[in-house]
């Protein structure tokens, strides 16, 4: 009897983790397991704005995925989709095109610029290894500049982060601690560096309790951070933003733009046909497509309803990793012939956000209120456990964030 062709497209949380769920719930003579990535090695998508700022090496943030697969199992292919045909059962590589039986796509997320003239031409976007091993060479990059040319411009020393949500406010942590290392590095007055966020929303950091959102800010602008909240990036230009809150329009002359307020999911969902908002399906309870009973769609690809609030569950690692527990569960069960499907039900453990290497504020345990050092040791431990989930001890020992004060 034919072996099932199982595809998984992305290593990405969900994709990875679902690999590895499936090498421990099939046997080898159960199921053909392929995953299918652009790169061969894993990246922590929640660890690059820190490879951005410069407070931790790229290497640490990727992982070899033949390093976390049992490559008797699970096939390892290092290619490029470029399209996935659902009703042919097809995949479309830059190098083959494949069959499968049952399709899992982890594709991850690309950035949403909302349309904003120039952004995509002349910001930096935090978006995987090469892009902020670029931001950190760029910044270093200015702060030489500055006392290397005879008459000094102030904008190489002025940095914007565009977005004062998750990423933006976790990036501003690490950029917080890491300027004043540049400072020392370069001879250059701490003064003269201006790091401003710019957001759109009525308030920083959406979604958390205001006491948490009041303490992030203070922390953030003790440390030297000019916080434009209310106010939009209208467009971005080679050296320069332009915002405007009200009536009110201001250039801000900057040789560094950071766009970190929003993400959508990849465009190749759409363009195979899947019907998408902004690059994310409404998957069934079971995380499959509708229409389409042998493709899951999970991580940043998938759009999840929370009924409480008739709102989508933000496109989370945290999320990712349980999604791909359920989706693992529910192709083990299709390859034995049962259709008792399990329904993915989140489990919101908690969200942790660093302000940096030594402080961090969140909610854990339901709702209890970390700030400070406990939270950021908590931030590490939750990191921690992923590697450990991925891994175990010896990924954890080896990637891990062992430096907890």
């Amino acid at each position: 009897m034919k072996k099932p062709e199982i595809l998984i497209l992305g290593a990405g949380y969900g994709g990875l983790m679902t690999a590895v769920n499936l090498q421990k719930k099939l046997g080898v003579d159960e199921a053909h397991i392929t995953i299918i990535n652009k790169h061969d090695y894993h990246y922590q998508s929640t660890w690059l704005h820190e490879g951005a700022a410069g407070t931790i090496h790229q290497d640490q943030i990727r992982i070899p995925i033949k390093d976390v697969i049992t490559q008797h199992k699970v096939k390892f292919l290092k290619d490029t989709v470029i399209e996935i045909r659902p009703n042919e059962k097809q995949v479309i590589l830059e190098n083959n095109k494949l069959t499968y039986d049952y399709l899992v796509i982890g594709l991850g997320f690309e950035p949403e610029t909302f349309g904003i003239k120039g952004l995509k031409e002349h910001a930096l976007f935090i978006r995987s290894i090469n892009s902020v091993r670029f931001i950190r060479e760029h910044i270093e990059y200015c702060f030489a500049a500055y006392n290397n040319e005879s008459e000094k411009r102030d904008e190489l020393l002025t940095i914007v982060v565009g977005g004062a949500g998750f990423t933006g406010i976790e990036l501003l942590g690490e950029l917080a601690n890491r300027i004043p290392e540049l400072c020392r590095e370069f001879d250059i007055d701490r003064r003269k560096v201006r790091l401003i966020c710019v957001e759109a929303a009525p308030t920083a950091l959406p979604g958390f309790n205001p006491a948490l959102v009041e303490y992030a800010m203070n922390q953030l602008e003790r440390k030297g951070i000019e916080f434009k909240i209310g106010t939009a990036i209208k467009e971005c230009t080679e050296t320069s933003i332009i915002v405007a809150k009200d009536e009110n329009v201001e250039e801000i002359k900057a040789a560094t733009v950071i766009w970190a307020a929003g993400v959508r999911g990849n465009s190749i969902v759409e363009k195979s046909g899947f019907e998408a908002m902004r690059g994310r399906v409404k998957v069934n309870s079971d995380l499959r497509a509708p229409g389409y009973d042998h493709v899951f769609i999970i991580g940043d690809c998938a759009l999840v309803i929370n009924e409480e609030i008739d709102r989508p569950y933000p496109p989370t690692a945290q999320i990712a990793i349980q999604m791909a527990e359920t989706c693992a569960d529910n192709l083990v069960a299709l390859v034995r012939g049962k259709d008792n499907l399990k329904e993915f039900v989140p489990d919101i453990k908690g969200t942790v956000c660093s302000l940096g290497h030594d402080d961090a504020m969140g909610v854990v345990f339901g709702e209890k209120q970390l700030y400070g050092a406990q939270a950021s040791i908590m931030k590490k431990v939750i990191d921690n456990r992923y590697l450990w989930k991925l891994g175990g001890l010896s990924l954890v020992l080896k990637k891990g964030k062992l430096n907890f004060f």
